[in-house]
């Protein structure tokens, strides 16, 4: 058991619109442009059923490590992140809640810390579903361990891992690297 580093941010990402390639230029562009906060490792990208929400296609999923230098304020990180979306074509105010979208960046671990910042908009971290999501627990652990302690659980994230009823995560042979 083990926690994260002060500097270490874990960004889960997905999307399911426009096929594999255009999902993995998304994805990849992301890992480009987070690559200006710090060194970036990237997971494996899964494949796995969408949660919740209309009938649509499987998602493509995976997570970046970076180690971020100097640390944003919440209120810049949710920024950030949620204008990287845009640029990458996510629409939140014409989007369906769970519904298909061209990309999600979830801040999934912010080292050790939690945050509750009100926003608008509003930054939860560790990301407050994470413990319930085999689809982010699994691409979190390729970038971090196992061993990773979740804060505020005391858990690691293999733990919980192992803990979630079964769920198609597909370890497809795709690569954002």
């Amino acid at each position: 058991m083990r926690e994260l580093a002060e500097r270490t941010l874990v960004l889960g990402l997905g999307g399911n619109v426009g096929g594999d390639d255009a999902v993995l230029a998304r994805l990849r562009r992301v890992v480009e442009a987070v690559a200006a906060w710090g060194p970036v490792a990237v997971s494996s990208v899964y494949r796995t059923a969408a949660v919740g929400g209309p009938p649509q296609p499987a998602f493509l999923n995976a997570a970046v490590r970076i180690a971020v230098e100097p640390a944003p304020t919440p209120a810049e990180l949710i920024a950030s992140v949620q204008e990287l979306e845009r640029l990458l074509g996510r629409d939140r105010d014409r989007e369906v809640r769970w519904g298909p979208r061209p990309i999600d960046v979830d801040v999934l671990l912010w080292g050790p810390r939690r945050v509750d910042w009100p926003g608008p908009p509003r930054l939860e971290v560790p990301h407050p579903r994470l413990a319930e999501r085999r689809f982010a627990l699994a691409p979190a652990i390729d970038v971090v361990g196992d061993d990773a302690v979740l804060p505020g659980d005391r858990r690691t994230l293999g733990a919980i891992y192992a803990a979630l009823p079964a769920a198609a995560v597909e370890l497809t042979g795709l690569r954002l690297d």
